[in-house]
């Protein structure tokens, strides 16, 4: 695969610094059920990384000991780490709000029949993958046969109250382009999918994230193959947004890779660009159990104007529309 962080690093994109810590994000491992073209992690049935119960630990006593209000587990289907519900449980028992990002047809992965009922049991909030309401689009990008699976699976949820009103569980779906091409904006993709999804299967939901594509790891590739990356870099650069510097979610959160070493965000994470302090070139999130990380530096470089182009992208949505 070809490697894009060599050209990345040459492009220069505004300092920014942390703020207060909300969030931490954990990636409990990189083994997959399906092998999207768009994945930024290169997850896929192959992959063998996944967090260690000792490194679940340390997850869980840094949520109790930082009163962290958010955890959101990805992966990968974080589904699949072994340790993945004692880590959901543990988190809820906390008051810590667990969401999930969740590939819809990983219910019906072996072993997983009860995961809905279990998710809605627990009050996490599924963020859930579905680039398009389109069969074709979603079967292209996801694998044949991902768009039935994942609309019997949110029939599933909607039968166990997620994204039905005053169930208060909350079903979020987020879509990603099919190629290098910017979100179109989020409310009015938003209610295509409420219009489509209602009357074709009587499927609900709660909100429609928009997410650009990152220029890292598989899709990456894929974009220097088709000859496609430089023309891609300059669309992201010449569409960027200053305004939007102020809600990008490295502010705001932590990630966390499946052996605890810790980045400002997934995608450095996935460029092996971790967080530094300090002296520090590499830390643990154990180190960080009473660190203040306000004010760090974080770390920048070419793939960050996928977060601030256009209407801005995060892992809740479009950062224009969430402003507004």
């Amino acid at each position: 695969m070809k490697d894009t962080w060599p050209l990345l690093d040459k492009i220069p994109f505004p300092a920014i610094r942390r703020g207060t810590l909300q969030t931490l994000q954990v990636n409990v491992g990189y083994r997959c059920n399906q092998t999207c073209v768009h994945c930024h992690v290169n997850a896929g049935p192959s992959r063998t990384e996944e967090m260690d119960a000792e490194t679940v630990d340390v997850v869980l006593d840094f949520l109790e000991k930082r009163c962290i209000a958010t955890l959101d587990i990805t992966g990968g289907a974080p589904e699949l780490n072994a340790n993945f519900r004692r880590m959901v449980t543990a988190a809820r028992d906390m008051g810590v709000k667990v969401m999930d990002r969740h590939n819809l047809t990983i219910q019906e992965h072996p072993g997983q029949e009860d995961l809905a009922e279990f998710l809605a049991a627990n009050q996490v909030e599924v963020v859930a993958s579905m680039p398009c309401y389109l069969q074709d689009n979603v079967d292209k990008q996801r694998g044949k046969g991902v768009y039935d699976g994942s609309i019997r699976a949110l029939k599933r949820l909607n039968a166990f109250g997620y994204g039905r009103e005053a169930s208060g569980l909350i079903l979020n779906l987020v879509y990603n382009p099919l190629g290098p091409s910017l979100p179109p904006p989020q409310a009015e993709l938003e209610a295509d999918y409420r219009r489509v999804l209602a009357e074709r299967f009587g499927i609900t939901f709660n909100n429609l994230f928009t997410l650009a594509n990152m220029p890292i790891q598989r899709f990456g590739a894929v974009l220097i193959s088709q000859g496609e990356f430089d023309a891609y870099l300059d669309k992201l650069i010449h569409a960027h947004r200053d305004e939007n510097l102020d809600g990008v979610m490295c502010r705001s959160l932590l990630s966390v890779d499946w052996r605890g070493y810790v980045y400002d965000c997934d995608f450095n994470q996935m460029l092996d660009l971790p967080l530094t302090r300090g002296n520090a070139q590499r830390m643990h999130l154990s180190e960080l159990l009473h660190a203040d990380l306000a004010g760090n530096p974080i770390r920048v470089a070419g793939h960050c104007f996928g977060c601030t182009a256009g209407q801005g992208s995060s892992c809740g949505g479009a950062l224009k529309e969430a402003a507004e």
